[in-house]
């Protein structure tokens, strides 16, 4: 059995255990033998790295690994986010890009993204690809041939980029607004990106966390509760009108409204499909994993778009952004990609499109979201992770999905949906989602409901639920 797994996105481990420099370099074997059979290898590939431990040390033994195939390969000459790779794979029309991170995993985790051609994850096809020529490094034990190191060259990824991304908005309806930002990359890879872009432009932009720590000061640098509590304390004492939040690799938001309220991943969602689809009315149907919040079914429905809703996990997003005319993708992680720029996510774009937001009606996050609940009433969300046994969390799917299951608490069942684990519709309050992970003794429960209490109530009674079965 392979020790190393090649994932949605690319190979995660735990640095010295299963992420060392012998397991790198043979994923980025793998990876370099897919290009020179399924891309254009004289197009060469792109390497970047994060602010995780090792990152550009592990980044120069991946782009060794990479040319030694006789594949051209850029490195980037300090670390950037993972979009950046992406944008420039495209931009450049690369053979693809790999970035060194575990994305928001704790600071114990490292891994390699692999970027596709097209600028964003690789589609199932191309991860079997891989897959396969992985198996085959490893069962064979094929020895990688001696780099050449001639065929690497430097590459300085922040301009190009923030050139590209600042194109997006319109500043001087920022400027206009006189708000004042705070960025907080939570020590990670998009550290600078958001004060570079909007001081430029004549907008106040101050960043907390934004220095190099490979332990990201002690929390996990994901933009989620309660891991953004120094962003609160940042924009309450700072009286900013608003604070961005992006995880370690810069591709998923988390948002602080000025009242220090946090801005939850579906509400930012809610929030740019409401400026693009209906203020800025960009053409283009939306689309959603099958854990996001109902309210962009509303959202999709008041103006005239198709809503398009798939599993859970970005790739599916990607592969409808690839195929049809997507205004924008979004998942419950804080995952939001748009047409406008790249099928893929990312926070810098994510943030400056909710600053415009701002500026285009004058209010805070916080007044905004208040006026949608106005319009569509409340959406209350919530998520727990449970560890369980492999027997609950086999006991639990088969619990909700059957149908001689007619209420749940004092909620009648509606309907269930089978798509991504099983949903069930509780009355007209809501609904409850139990997914059950492939890889863990994990079961997850999502639950949104038209009431904050209610649905810590159904989270609460399912957990306790499945501890019995």
């Amino acid at each position: 059995m392979t020790a190393i797994k090649f994932g949605t996105d690319g190979w995660r481990g735990i640095i010295a255990e299963d992420f060392t420099f012998a397991n790198a370099r043979t994923v980025a074997q793998a990876i370099a033998r897919y290009v020179v059979r399924g891309e254009d290898a004289r197009k060469g590939v792109l390497v970047g790295y994060d602010h995780r431990f090792a990152s550009d040390r592990v980044a120069q033994a991946v782009a060794e690994t990479i040319s030694s195939t006789g594949t051209p390969v850029w490195l980037t000459d300090k670390p950037c986010p993972t979009p950046t790779i992406s944008l420039l794979v495209r931009q450049r029309q690369a053979a693809g890009g790999i970035v060194v991170t575990a994305s928001h995993n704790p600071y114990r985790w490292n891994g390699l993204k692999y970027k596709a051609s097209y600028g964003s994850s690789a589609l199932p096809s191309i991860v079997a690809q891989i897959e396969k020529e992985l198996a085959l490094v490893e069962s064979e034990n094929i020895p990688a041939l001696p780099p050449r190191k001639n065929l690497i060259q430097p590459l300085e990824p922040r301009a190009p980029y923030l050139d590209t991304i600042e194109k997006l908005i319109d500043w001087d309806r920022l400027r206009k607004a006189n708000f004042r930002f705070v960025s907080d990359p939570m020590h990670g890879a998009a550290a600078g990106l958001l004060p570079a872009l909007f001081t430029r432009n004549g907008v106040h932009c101050d960043e907390i966390r934004g220095t190099r720590d490979p332990r990201f000061g002690g929390f996990h640098p994901e933009p989620i509760e309660p891991h953004v509590e120094p962003l609160r304390q940042a924009v309450l004492a700072g009286k900013y009108d608003a604070g961005f939040c992006a995880d370690g690799d810069g591709d998923r938001i988390g948002a602080i409204d000025r009242t220090g309220a946090f801005v939850n991943p579906h509400q930012i969602f809610a929030l740019l499909v409401w400026h693009l689809a209906g203020t800025r009315n960009l053409s283009g149907d939306i689309a959603k994993t099958f854990s996001v919040t109902k309210l962009i079914d509303k959202l999709a429905a008041k103006f005239q778009r198709k809503l398009h809703e798939v599993p859970i996990g970005f790739k599916y997003i990607c592969e409808l952004m690839l195929e049809q005319n997507i205004l924008l993708g979004g998942e419950e992680s804080g995952g939001i990609g748009t047409s406008l720029y790249l099928p893929e996510r990312d926070a810098s774009v994510s943030a400056l499109f909710l600053a415009e937001l701002m500026a285009w009606h004058g209010k805070s996050l916080g007044e905004l979201l208040a006026t949608l609940h106005a319009e569509f009433g409340e959406f209350h969300y919530g998520r727990v992770d449970l560890e369980v046994t492999a027997s609950q969390k086999k006991n639990a799917i088969a619990h909700f999905s059957d149908s001689k299951n007619k209420k749940f608490l004092d909620f009648p069942i509606k309907r269930r949906e089978d798509m991504d684990g099983i949903k069930v519709y509780l009355g007209d309050a809501g609904w409850l989602l139990i997914r059950a992970s492939g890889t863990e003794n994990v079961l997850r429960i999502y639950s949104e409901t038209n009431n904050a209490e209610t649905t810590r109530r159904v989270l609460t009674a399912v957990t306790d639920l499945v501890h019995t079965l």
